[in-house]
């Protein structure tokens, strides 16, 4: 999938930059993308996405926070600075892992939503496809009584 995204944006970037037409081609691109990117359907995906990485992207900070706190708490701790370096680096450390779990968590989380819709697509397809495929119909001939 990301490879095809890419493909296309790049192509149309390419075009863009190398095409002899000009500003004006350029503008006439820039408008028809506009027209789709301001549509309610295209909006709506782009709302749901910003929605859901932000709901991702709040467990890293937290993460990073509490990380933060232990490493202050392992500094502050009475010891030799020796035993308060190596208390911090233990914590930094842990902070480390604990900040590792959550992105993978939101990583993990973020694909299993990809892979949800795209079975939810390929159901739909699957789905109307069916219900535009033409009912097979039997032909019916009148018999002569003669």
């Amino acid at each position: 999938m990301k490879g095809k995204i890419g493909l296309v944006v790049g192509l149309g970037v390419g075009y863009v930059l190398g095409t002899r037409a000009g500003r004006e081609r350029y503008e006439q691109i820039k408008t028809q993308w506009l027209k789709v990117w301001h549509l309610d359907p295209v909006q709506a995906q782009v709302t749901r996405v910003q929605d859901f990485a932000k709901s991702q992207a709040a467990a890293i900070p937290g993460a990073l926070w509490n990380g933060a706190v232990k490493v202050a708490k392992a500094v502050s701790d009475s010891g030799t600075p020796g035993e308060k370096l190596d208390n911090a680096v233990d914590a930094a450390k842990d902070a480390a892992g604990d900040v590792a779990d959550a992105a993978e968590d939101a990583a993990e989380a973020v694909q299993k939503r990809a892979e949800a819709n795209s079975a939810a697509k390929r159901a739909s397809k699957r789905t109307s496809t069916k219900s535009t495929a033409k009912p097979a119909t039997k032909s019916t001939t009148k018999k002569n009584g003669s």
